[in-house]
């Protein structure tokens, strides 16, 4: 969530808010300590600016997450990335790197994203 926040080199007040609310709401999040959000966003940071820090970054996503929340993973990257309304260039780039990169079916990936669509729709 928090990559595809930064992706666009602009973290907006939307998808901060998006990411708490998914941290103190969803029952994924249940046992994470909430305070950890500034460590996750400063790695992620340190991350992006390695020339294969992104290589990086979907190492640590595969060797800690387990497979089947690699959906879970995605669905929650679409809504912060459809949070602020508009989804953007780097942001779109990013989501379908995550895509490949978790080996998400295609049809699966594009109903998380429909769905997240959906529910941001402002009008």
């Amino acid at each position: 969530m928090i990559a595809v926040s930064a992706s666009d080199e602009s973290i907006r007040t939307a998808e901060l808010v998006k990411i708490q609310t998914a941290v103190n709401n969803l029952p994924i999040f249940a046992d994470y300590d909430e305070a950890r959000i500034p460590e996750m966003s400063g790695l992620v940071f340190e991350l992006f600016e390695q020339e294969d820090g992104l290589d990086a970054l979907f190492g640590l996503i595969r060797d800690n997450l387990p497979e089947r929340l690699f959906e879970t993973a995605y669905a929650l990257a679409c809504d912060v990335a459809a949070a602020d309304g508009t989804l953007r260039e780097a942001e779109l780039r990013l989501l379908e790197e995550i895509r490949y990169e978790l080996a998400l079916d295609r049809l699966h990936a594009a109903a998380i994203e429909r769905g997240a669509r959906a529910r941001h729709l402002s009008e």
